[in-house]
């Protein structure tokens, strides 16, 4: 494995942090009402995950604090799929593009239980 020496490297950072851009721009949309609900829900949960995964990466040589930064950016990734059911029910997003990005989220999750359940890997 290459040796990483930013979390900007991490493939799992780069996607949790395009994905939130994608958030970033769709809550623009929402309306004015929600500025203080959903959209600030959703912007600051899809958020969260890119920044805890940038935390837990300087974390990565001791083991528990790692896995429980990466706990909280899955937890945060969870939160970020429930925003998006919401924004669904809602009315204010396409059914397609909340199975997209709630597709994306799963994918991220996923990368994060995998670094959780392999943190010898990351280990410095």
């Amino acid at each position: 494995m290459k040796i990483l020496r930013s979390h900007k490297e991490l493939e799992v950072y780069q996607l949790a942090f395009k994905a939130s851009m994608e958030i970033f721009q769709l809550s623009k949309t929402f309306p004015k009402e929600e500025i203080y609900a959903l959209t600030s829900q959703i912007r600051n949960s899809s958020r969260s995950v890119s920044a805890n995964l940038a935390e837990a990466f300087r974390k990565r040589r001791y083991e528990k604090a790692f896995i429980s930064k990466l706990s909280d950016s899955e937890g945060e990734a969870a939160e970020t799929q429930v925003w998006l059911d919401y924004s669904l029910e809602c009315g204010y997003i396409s059914k397609t593009l909340q199975v997209k990005l709630f597709n994306d989220y799963d994918n991220i999750i996923g990368k994060i239980i995998n670094m959780m359940n392999h943190p010898d890997k990351w280990s410095i």
